[in-house]
């Protein structure tokens, strides 16, 4: 027989898991699922009603505390906004973390802008990112809620709805709950939910760095003031060069100017301007060499609209806004080789994959981590038209919660039935 490979789990693991899903307690688990179908979509509908933009998740944060106490979790609200929820109360010792966060880069005007199709599709800002999530953490903590044998084996799940993850939010909720809570030092282990599906397995840390570039300058008129320095036109040139920088053929390189503004009417000379850009790399180096040339585009820019203005001159400056740290789990790390193992049992076929999300901050720590989807279909993300399809959440749900049980386990295998 040839070497086993992280793509090909052992024969032991293979057993385990088999094994584990043919108990009792796991089948009615599962069984729950697709018994309280119509429940978890409705959860997942009435969360997605519930505006939760970037820094303003309070409300929502409120609404979940609140789902989880119903369900017969210990819950409450952290100094960072985050939401803990002990599913069988709080034991002291290591835990596993099954963590979703609660923000969206897009929010509901009202309520009807979350609005379901004929066919069952929910389309709406956030309805998948990160409203599949979520609604898997209800899902897991309803399952386990009269699952006795479950809830009486002192499983040490930590269930986290946590805030911060989109844009600006820069891992803030992550950040906190790994470095300065309680909490971080006793989590042996992270699940991240994000999004759905269950094609992959986000074990690599994509590292990313953000920035926003300022320029200033006097204002005028556009006539009677012609000739001095214009801080659209100044920005809008270090874009230009940014953007014609070559893009190398090594590690994959990302950039994105997702914001611009300045001005105030079509016939004013803008006093200010602002850009924001993201850059993203799998190599950490790519991404300072960038922001390197970010900063010489920038000056570039800025003398050459100096030169050609016969007035007020413009002034720039670059000011770093997030950072994402990179790292990695490797790919025949325990918690990888488990969940490639629940992928064969429920003939799933996953691929590793390098992403931006809140696993970057216990990667970068050196923790056992990963994100995955939990189950659905969705798609159009970060835009109004998001949707969201339920077929197949169940497997995504069997997937989370099969997983789980054995990383539990890991820590106290004398808890295993």
């Amino acid at each position: 027989m040839g070497a086993v490979t992280a793509a090909r789990p052992d024969l032991i693991q293979a057993r385990t898991i088999a094994q584990t899903a043919a108990e009792p307690a796991l089948i009615e688990a599962c069984q729950w699922f697709a018994a309280e179908r119509r429940w978890i979509n409705e959860k997942h509908l009435e969360l997605c009603r519930i505006p939760a933009p970037t820094f303003q998740e309070q409300r929502r944060a409120e609404w979940m505390v609140a789902q989880f106490r119903s369900l017969g979790c210990d819950a409450r609200v952290d100094r960072a906004g985050n939401v803990l929820a002990h599913v069988n109360g709080d034991h002291g010792g290591q835990m596993v973390a099954l963590t979703a966060h609660l923000d969206t880069v897009l929010e509901p005007r009202s309520p009807d802008d979350i609005r379901i199709g004929r066919d069952g599709e929910v389309t709406g800002p956030g309805v998948a990112d990160n409203g599949a999530g979520l609604a898997a953490l209800l899902a897991v903590a309803g399952a386990l809620r009269g699952n006795r044998t479950l809830r009486d084996s002192a499983l040490p799940l930590l269930l986290v709805a946590n805030v911060g993850e989109e844009g600006e939010g820069n891992l803030s909720g992550m950040r906190f709950l790994c470095r300065q809570s309680g909490m971080g030092s006793r989590i042996a282990s992270f699940v991240v939910l994000d999004g759905p599906a269950t094609d992959h397995i986000t074990c690599r840390a994509l590292a990313s760095r953000r920035f926003e570039i300022t320029c200033s300058g006097p204002g005028g008129h556009s006539w009677s003031d012609w000739g001095v320095g214009n801080p659209v036109h100044a920005i809008s040139r270090a874009i230009t060069f940014f953007a014609e920088q070559p893009v190398s053929s090594g590690p994959r390189t990302t950039f994105n100017f997702g914001l611009i503004e300045g001005g105030t009417s079509v016939n004013s000379i803008p006093a200010s301007a602002r850009a924001k850009v993201d850059l993203r790399s799998e190599s950490p180096s790519r991404i300072d060499e960038m922001a390197a040339w970010l900063t010489a585009s920038l000056e570039r820019a800025i003398e050459i609209e100096n030169d050609r203005s016969t007035a007020g001159r413009v002034s720039a400056k670059v000011r770093e806004i997030g950072s994402r740290p990179g790292g990695q789990v490797a790919e025949d790390a325990r918690i990888v080789r488990h969940i490639r193992a629940v992928d064969s049992h429920l003939g799933i076929r996953a691929h590793i994959d390098c992403a931006s999300t809140d696993a970057n901050i216990p990667l970068s720590l050196g923790l056992p981590a990963m994100s995955i989807g939990a189950g659905g279909q969705g798609g159009g993300a970060h835009t109004v038209n998001e949707w969201f399809r339920a077929e197949g959440r169940e497997t995504g749900l069997r997937r989370i919660l099969l997983l789980l049980v054995q990383l539990m386990r890991d820590l106290d295998p004398s808890a295993a039935r």
